[in-house]
């Protein structure tokens, strides 16, 4: 089953049993799919499970986002919601890879890039992210990498 179906099938049974938030939250998806779908001209044939992947990893950074946001500014209430969408959302994006393992590919990134000092940070990760894209949140490479050239 692709995950497009998946997703339809997952409002259907949300619906049945009367779960608001998680039906509003997989509509809001299935509606940034389809915007997704006609912004790269696929609205017949539709995304693939990667793209739609992709899709899903953006509204989880969006929740993300605004849940930092929200509590800065001291809306709690707004922040537990984005809390309990991001959650639903998580169900559907891929595992990421370990801290071990990510460590790993950055300590090679840096042997193949040359890298002796922080200023090769962008080497790293252009040579990085070709093997982390998907399996780990940029933001978590970054903070890595950044400790990695720290102790060089």
């Amino acid at each position: 089953m692709t995950l497009a179906k998946k997703i339809e099938e997952e409002i259907k049974i949300a619906m049945k049993a009367g779960e608001a938030l998680k039906v509003s939250t997989l509509r809001m998806v299935q509606s940034a799919i389809k915007n997704k779908e006609i912004q790269l001209l696929k609205k017949d044939a539709g995304l693939s499970d990667e793209e739609i992947g992709d899709v899903i990893k953006s509204e989880a950074k969006k929740r993300k986002d605004s849940i930092e946001e929200f509590t800065k500014a001291g809306r709690t209430e707004l922040a537990e919601k984005e809390k309990a969408e991001m959650e639903i959302l998580k169900v559907y994006l891929p595992a990421e890879i370990s801290d071990e393992d990510l460590e790993r590919i950055l300590k090679d990134g840096i042997r193949e890039a040359g890298a002796t000092r922080e200023k090769d940070f962008a080497k790293v990760m252009k040579a990085s992210m070709p093997i982390l894209k998907g399996k780990a949140s940029g933001d978590r490479v970054s903070a890595a990498l950044k400790k990695l050239l720290g102790s060089l």
